[in-house]
């Protein structure tokens, strides 16, 4: 009679427990989010906000090509643009990608905090959690396959909540099925440069790169994702000199940008329409 092997089908049952009996933690908090008044329709037993409804639209628009929102005498801007993408991304996710110590958490979560309204998740410290080892200790004791089979089941978890930032493992984008759960959300790349990822994660034990040059390796491993992470919405190059806080700016402006390069269909339906004089119905 075949036999599963024990260690990895643990691995998967034990952190899949974990997540059922915590998901309620990823949910934001419902206090900290403006309640509309709006008419609901029901759709497959959940509660349906039309996205074409003016009660939707909160008319947000991006901060920085808003000369109203500049101080004049060093055109910074009035407010925190952070604060205005939240109404602007309607509950989508963001999800960070690329490599390894490129800044994916440190970014991720001083994105959220500024949002005001989204919380941060890092698939690497839930599924740390979940299976009660490091990421070393797993892939030593498990293996690659086994960790990317439970690194797939964290993101299927993670991506059925809305209103969260999320930094991903850096082989996350490696299969095709964790990509039907990040095109859910927006997704965005820190384009490091491997030197600079070195001077960052010198010391460190990232099961990958322990060789004799591990440079080389970062350099192979990059050159095998590319393709990969390119196909990311959006493509932020952190330089050596930028910090986390200059590396989240560069981001919520892309975001801003990105938002109004690409509208949602419905939006652009509804500007054609009034710029032709004609009523939007609801």
């Amino acid at each position: 009679m075949n036999t599963i092997p024990t260690q990895p089908l643990r691995l998967l049952l034990v952190f899949l427990a974990l997540l059922l009996e915590s998901c309620l933690a990823f949910a934001p908090i419902a206090g900290h989010l403006q309640q509309l008044q709006r008419t609901s329709l029901s759709a497959g037993g959940f509660e349906w906000q039309d996205p074409t409804s003016d009660l939707s639209d909160p008319g947000v628009e991006n901060p920085y090509k808003n000369p109203s929102l500049l101080n004049s005498d060093d055109n910074t801007l009035k407010v925190d643009p952070a604060r205005l993408l939240s109404p602007r991304l309607r509950g989508c996710n963001i999800y960070f990608i690329g490599m390894m110590g490129c800044g994916k958490s440190a970014v991720g979560d001083a994105i959220a905090r500024r949002m005001g309204t989204y919380n941060f998740l890092d698939t690497d410290i839930i599924l740390e959690r979940a299976a009660g080892m490091t990421i070393p200790q797993i892939f030593e004791s498990e293996g690659e396959d086994s960790f990317r089979d439970a690194e797939a089941k964290v993101l299927d978890s993670v991506h059925a909540h809305v209103r969260c930032v999320v930094s991903t493992g850096g082989g996350m984008v490696l299969r095709n099925q964790n990509w039907s759960k990040l095109q859910t959300g927006l997704v965005v790349y820190l384009k490091v440069e491997p030197e600079v990822i070195m001077k960052r994660i010198e010391g460190t034990d990232r099961p990958l790169l322990q060789t004799p040059d591990p440079l080389s390796r970062l350099k192979e491993l990059m050159a095998e994702r590319k393709q990969k992470y390119e196909q990311a919405d959006v493509t932020v190059e952190v330089h050596e000199s930028m910090d986390v806080a200059g590396a989240a700016d560069a981001v919520i402006r892309a975001l801003h940008d990105f938002i109004d390069e690409n509208p949602p269909a419905w939006k652009m339906a509804k500007a054609k329409a009034q710029a032709d004089g004609l009523d939007w119905v609801n």
